[in-house]
């Protein structure tokens, strides 16, 4: 008897505490007290730690809201619930969060970090996938129409038998990408309706051409770079909810646009030109605009050495090989213009694209010299002296915290006719033999040989001194011999966009 009254008094708490969460537009409101209670009396569901002066929070809001809603709709057992941080300040502790937005997803109480994307398609799929088999069964034609219907992107794998290795490699893919939703079917009807071929991958999307085959092999690699290339449009447009897509996809290759959204009849006419072109090279390079007038994009165009005053311009990006830079060799971007820009690129016409400051009037002006592209080899592989060269970067702080060090430096060779003490910005200047990943970097270029020595050393003004003393021998790095340094290796530097 009592045993009942326990499980009776549990069952009254449980469901005044599931009374007691409140909802808004579909999501859980959580709290520290009803936190616990809604992770684990539900099965599925994906918590947002928020603030609510993040603007980042309040894009997201009304897409979480509305994947909320399609859940919902759909009668899933999946929650969307979000976590006011600022208030329940020792719940966010308590699950990592760090930064705004930070979402996490929890199966039967227990956490794993979302990694989908931002979008309520995007979020929907993420979830489905999570909780369900890689592909959702097909049965009919109406099963498809429906499924294709509901998504931006939908992938349908059509296999008569599904144990074939065909299949397995279709499933593999469908398991490994979160973020599209895939269907499988082995039904005739449904073959018939769509036109499709035994053992055939089909992508449907609600834009540009709608429908495409696959007509690879089945290998794991080739299926998901197709997917992963054919679900983007043929311009993909550079924000928050992109970015993750754009550079971690399988395309490496980018040509950037960088238009004003202000100017839009501009904007319209050169992203239809791009548009009108891209078909061809979508296996090999992505287009994408980047909107020149947004302040979060102004570090890109740093990046590239430019100023709003250029807008719009194209420039092409290499990520696999060090960020390797190309530029037009017109500002015309007239549908021709970029085709053939993108052509000479793939054919391997084009230089390299390498920042350079113009050289000051005074640049030997001061006990630390300074260089820019334009005169760094005459002034650091000058065989008749040992050049010792700091690379920086304005923004470092640990630069900022050597500048006194190293300037005390140059004051002490300032007589010795023999040793030059110099420095470059290295986000403003590149160099086709160069490469500088961290900052600041600092390379001693010898005299005689001209051999490069990197410092390892402590960054103090005996650490430096001594090494320029002892011509590289003290705190000494890697020694790289300038006649092994190809003519066509990329230069300078990593960043992130």
């Amino acid at each position: 008897m009592l045993l009942k009254l326990f499980s009776f008094l549990l069952f009254v708490i449980s469901v005044y505490s599931a009374e007691e969460i409140k909802t808004e537009d579909d999501v859980l409101v959580l709290t520290k007290s009803n936190f616990q209670t809604a992770t684990t009396d539900n099965e599925f569901v994906l918590v947002e730690f928020y603030a609510p002066w993040c603007g980042h929070c309040k894009a997201l809001a009304p897409e979480y809201a509305k994947a909320a809603k399609q859940l919902a709709e759909q009668n899933s057992s999946i929650k969307l619930a979000k976590v006011d941080a600022t208030e329940e300040q020792e719940l966010a502790e308590q699950h990592g969060v760090r930064g705004y937005p930070t979402l996490k997803f929890f199966k039967n109480g227990n956490p794993i970090d979302y990694n989908g994307g931002r979008q309520a398609d995007d979020i929907v799929a993420w979830l489905l996938k999570k909780t369900g088999p890689p592909a959702k069964e097909i049965a009919s034609i109406d099963d498809a129409k429906e499924f294709i219907e509901a998504n931006n992107v939908a992938v349908i794998g059509f296999f008569k038998d599904q144990s074939t290795d065909a299949a397995k490699a279709f499933l593999s893919v469908a398991s490994g990408i979160d973020d599209i939703p895939f269907g499988i079917t082995s039904e005739d009807s449904v073959n018939s309706q769509y036109e499709a071929q035994p053992d055939s991958i089909i992508l449907f999307k609600k834009f540009d051409e709608e429908k495409v085959v696959y007509d690879g092999e089945a290998v794991d690699a080739d299926i998901k770079k197709f997917i992963q290339t054919n679900a983007l449009p043929l311009i993909v447009e550079f924000n928050h909810d992109t970015a993750q897509k754009i550079f971690g996809g399988e395309i490496k290759s980018h040509l950037l646009l960088f238009l004003s959204r202000g100017d839009k009849e501009s904007f319209e006419k050169i992203s239809q030109a791009a548009r009108s072109v891209a078909k061809p090279f979508r296996e090999q390079v992505l287009f994408v605009t980047i909107d020149a007038d947004e302040d979060d994009h102004q570090r890109i165009l740093e990046f590239f050495g430019m100023q709003g005053k250029e807008v719009p311009a194209a420039r092409l990006i290499k990520l696999e090989e060090d960020m390797a830079k190309y530029k037009p060799p017109t500002d015309d971007l007239s549908a021709e213009s970029i085709q053939q820009f993108v052509q000479d690129f793939l054919d391997g016409k084009l230089k390299q694209h390498l920042l350079s400051q113009d050289l000051p009037e005074d640049w030997d002006k001061e006990h630390v010299k300074v260089l820019v592209a334009s005169n760094f080899d005459s002034v650091a592989l000058d065989s008749g002296k040992d050049v010792l060269v700091e690379f920086y970067a304005p923004w470092c702080g640990h630069c900022k915290q050597l500048v006194p060090i190293y300037d005390k430096v140059g004051e002490h060779f300032k007589d010795n006719e023999n040793i030059v003490i110099a420095k470059m910005d290295a986000t403003a200047n590149e160099l086709e033999h160069t490469k500088i990943s961290s900052f600041p970097t600092i390379k001693l270029y010898t005299k005689g040989e001209n051999q490069i020595i990197e410092y390892n050393g402590p960054r103090t003004f005996d650490g430096l001194t001594k090494f320029v003393e002892s011509g590289g021998a003290d705190g000494a790095g890697v020694e790289e011999p300038v006649e092994e340094v190809e003519e066509d290796d990329d230069s300078t530097r990593k960043d992130e966009l």
